[in-house]
């Protein structure tokens, strides 16, 4: 049955369910949390470095053999760091939004700006076979790419004064969450259905909460592990099952159980991550009334006054 749209201030109140209240203004559950969204780091800019090259490819063909394999020469070098920028872009924005994090194995937005270099270099090494001019074209367009693009991360982040090892840890499991949530968007592609992906996206945004409250506090994960762990990887499962499924018989039941299975798991996170939270809060309070005690017996502080 179709459902009038509507808001809190709208004649009749807002008939959806998530609003928390029912019709008649008896509250029901409190609402979900605002999903964080993530917008996707590749823009513009990277997208147009793939579409350059393709000038030169084109004018090869209308150049002598000499000519052609240079213009495919620098066709090849600048596909290749248009590549390397977008997976340096990638994990550069993964960087980002994490707490503790380590710099990239291989920097490859530096790299990038290095191989613009060699295929504008290679551009500018005319029939004159001017190296003065290969040098500075290569210069500038290295030059050019970095400013555009920025360096890579070049030094670990969120680990000065932790426990190595235990950073170590829970970087490797926050990495095997995200890997497990990067083949859950790859495989529900496969289903193309805009609304079941947008539901996953928001589900992937309350398991990304939970990554975050571990990072800020390494000594949750053995709590957090198994969400992190076997029900992330029941959920890649299911949704490999479910996308191949759907692809091929867009069978509306299969459609409503998966999202079932995303809400139980959702609610499962939600709970797991206000769980630490509530945790870290309550270590807090006891950290701050031991040293209240303690500054007290010390006499460097004075004692609350007793209510009347």
């Amino acid at each position: 049955m179709a459902k009038r749209f509507g808001g809190e201030f709208s004649p009749g109140g807002n008939p959806r369910p998530e609003s928390g209240a029912t019709t008649s203004g008896a509250p029901t559950s409190s609402p979900k949390p605002a999903a964080i969204k993530r917008l996707n780091p590749v823009g513009m800019r990277v997208n147009l470095l793939f579409v350059v090259p393709f000038l030169w490819a084109f004018s090869a063909f209308f150049r002598s053999s000499g000519g052609m394999v240079q213009h495919l020469g620098v066709f090849g070098l600048m596909l290749l760091s248009a590549w390397l920028t977008r997976e340096g872009v990638i994990a550069h924005d993964a960087y980002d939004q994490r707490r503790i994090a380590r710099r990239p194995a291989i920097p490859r937005k530096i790299f990038g700006a290095v191989v613009m270099g060699l295929a504008l270099a290679l551009a500018g090494f005319g029939s004159d076979a001017s190296v003065v001019n290969a040098v500075i074209f290569g210069v500038l367009g290295a030059g050019l790419h970095l400013a555009s693009f920025g360096p890579d991360p070049l030094g670990d982040k969120g680990m000065e004064g932790i426990d190595e090892f235990q950073t170590d840890r829970v970087a490797r499991a926050v990495d095997e969450a995200e890997d497990l949530l990067e083949a859950m968007s790859d495989a529900i592609k496969r289903a193309r259905n805009r609304q079941i992906e947008k539901r996953l996206g928001d589900f992937q945004s309350h398991v990304r909460t939970l990554l975050r409250a571990v990072e800020n506090d390494p000594a949750q994960l053995t709590a957090a592990r198994r969400y992190m762990g076997i029900y992330l990887r029941g959920a890649r499962d299911a949704t490999v099952k479910f996308a191949d499924l759907f692809a091929r018989t867009r069978d509306e039941t299969a459609r409503q159980e998966y999202v079932d299975l995303l809400d139980d798991l959702e609610e499962n996170f939600m709970l797991r991550t206000e769980t630490l939270l509530d945790s870290n809060r309550q270590a807090l309070d006891i950290e701050i009334d031991v040293l209240r005690e303690r500054l007290e017996r010390e006499g460097l502080r004075p004692a609350d006054p007793e209510p009347h």
